[in-house]
């Protein structure tokens, strides 16, 4: 009687249906929209079906291409190098727990969404070698935990936020070959105390962006300097022009008068 007792437990044991993933409905919102925001003309992203997208972590495990977990939440998301095209979804905030957002490499476009600011556990932020346009978002200062901001080669426009400087676990920066403008903030470029500096190559291609450590501009009085002598050397010449034209003018003219005066001379009887 024992033996069948023990083993109707046993069968019982087997037949107990694991139990059901519960999913974050933030990180759930998080990468489906991403997807939709997302172009993937190579099929790189082909895991990211609306079954997997449902739970995109078990544990540690994620069938999702790039996506990266950690008691079931996503903590690490890099899709590098895979030609997705498109723009940044907003709800890129969902994902609370992320502390690596790293989308370089790719032909991505539109603005970075101020909607980052949400990303508190945020560390590392790549963005760099896509097009993305329009200005850095000062809300992105938020998270306080950014090692890293990578936003080189891209087409921003405007200042650097000023607000970056007060980011002291800052150990990496780069925002060259873009089109900022305006000057550098102390804060990023004159960094005390044990704070990593960041040299010129952090800042350089942006035409209109200047301050230390860039070297001087152009002094713009120069270039005054420059056209006011221009303009003065083409009057000079103008001048000298009509002075020589007007001499040989009169020289022409006295010459005609000397020769009709000398046949009027021919014409006049002798006395």
């Amino acid at each position: 009687m024992g033996f069948l007792v023990l083993a109707f437990f046993g069968i019982s044991l087997l037949v107990v249906p694991s139990p059901l993933v519960v999913a974050d409905p933030d990180d759930q919102a998080c990468l489906s929209n991403l997807r939709q925001s997302l172009q993937d003309p190579t099929g790189k992203l082909a895991h990211w079906t609306k079954e997997n997208l449902a739970a995109p972590c078990r544990g540690v495990i994620s069938d999702l291409e790039g996506v990266t977990c950690n008691n079931d939440r996503i903590y690490k998301l890099s899709l590098v190098g895979l030609s997705l095209r498109g723009s940044l979804s907003p709800f890129l905030s969902n994902c609370s727990n992320l502390q690596t957002l790293d989308l370089s490499y790719n032909q991505i476009s539109g603005p970075i969404p101020a909607e980052l600011q949400s990303l508190v556990n945020l560390a590392v932020l790549n963005l760099s070698a896509n097009s993305l346009s329009g200005p850095i978002p000062p809300q992105i200062a938020l998270c306080t935990y950014l090692n890293i901001i990578d936003l080189h080669r891209n087409q921003l426009t405007g200042p650097i936020p000023q607000q970056l400087g007060y980011l002291v676990r800052l150990s990496a920066f780069d925002v060259s070959d873009n089109h900022l403008s305006g000057p550098i903030p102390p804060l990023l470029a004159n960094r005390s105390g044990n704070l990593p500096r960041f040299n010129s190559s952090s800042f350089t291609g942006n035409k209109d962006l200047y301050g230390y450590p860039l070297p001087p501009m152009r002094s713009k009085s120069l270039s005054v300097i420059a056209i006011v002598g221009i303009g003065l050397g083409s009057g000079l010449l103008s001048l000298v022009i009509s002075f020589t034209a007007v001499c040989i003018w009169l020289r022409v003219t006295e010459q005609g008068i000397a020769a009709e005066e000398g046949k009027a001379g021919q014409l006049m009887p002798d006395n």
